[in-house]
């Protein structure tokens, strides 16, 4: 609790839990799960590691319901845990492309359809302005990153893309203007015209980043079915997480599950923050 690294003594007797000792320091209890992923979590470790183990195995992510019929937990705690497992595959590492690499910035957006009469006969509904918007960075045989935005424009690309990607990098985008005065700081700067049907000239192309999209919306829709705005994020950054840890890249899911244990110091989320947590801007 403070933080103090100290000879602590463990605390014994019927009236104690396991594993359960008290600072030497500040006179408060504590275990190994404080400040981690797993504090104040009445789920026993083991199901929370082979909650970790099944949705960094399965490819197109687990759902909570899903989730919650194989550990035995309600849906609530189910849900929760899962979110938890979320935050925990959030990482910030360097910068993409460093070393001349190539890295390709893409856009997409996602959202439901309408559902009522009401909302179908809106001139707008379902256009590019009512989705949700997400703009992806790929590193070409390397990693990626993925952010859920509130508006795709050059001033958002200017953030995202200058705070993730090297200097020195080569960048490929589609022909959207947003990028054309962002590419001048950049080692060079190519472009595809898709309104012209153009997908790739030599080496120039976005097709690595739209496959990332393409696994991004299977498992949204196919596994997830609705997403929250307020929760989509931790969503992209759960499938950003496993395309980094691919098998491609060498990992097995035991080596996924081990590398998201890695990432759950200081990641503690409460149930409260869960549920009114807003999408990144």
């Amino acid at each position: 609790h403070c933080g103090s690294i100290g000879e602590h003594y463990e605390l014994k007797g019927k009236t104690n839990r396991p594993g359960l000792y008290k600072c030497s320091d500040c006179r408060e209890p504590f275990t190994v799960t404080v400040g981690s992923l797993f504090e104040r979590s009445k789920v026993p470790l083991n199901k929370w590691l082979l909650a970790i183990y099944l949705v960094c195995s399965s490819k197109k992510g687990m759902s909570s319901h899903q989730l919650h019929r194989t550990l035995g937990v309600t849906y609530k705690t189910a849900w929760f845990m899962s979110h938890r497992i979320r935050e925990a595959m959030t990482s910030e590492g360097g910068l993409l492309g460093g070393g001349g690499g190539i890295v390709e910035a893409d856009e997409t957006f996602w959202g439901n359809s309408p559902r009522s009469k009401a909302a179908m006969a809106r001139k707008r509904t379902n256009t590019i302005h009512d989705k949700e918007k997400i703009i992806a960075l790929v590193e070409r045989d390397g990693n990626m990153r993925a952010f859920h935005v509130a508006s795709v424009n050059g001033e958002t690309l200017k953030s995202v893309l200058h705070g993730n990607i090297a200097k020195d990098a080569h960048l490929m985008t589609d022909d959207y203007h947003g990028y054309r005065l962002i590419g001048r700081h950049f080692a060079s700067h190519e472009a595809v015209n898709h309104t012209k049907k153009e997908w790739s000239r030599g080496n120039a192309h976005t097709n690595t980043v739209e496959g990332f999209f393409s696994i991004l919306k299977r498992g949204l829709v196919g596994t997830f079915h609705h997403v929250a705005p307020k929760h989509l994020n931790r969503y992209v950054n759960e499938f950003s997480f496993r395309y980094n840890t691919r098998t491609a890249m060498g990992f097995t899911d035991a080596q996924r599950a081990d590398a998201l244990l890695q990432g759950i110091p200081g990641k503690r989320l409460t149930y409260r923050r869960t549920k009114g947590s807003q999408a990144a801007a």
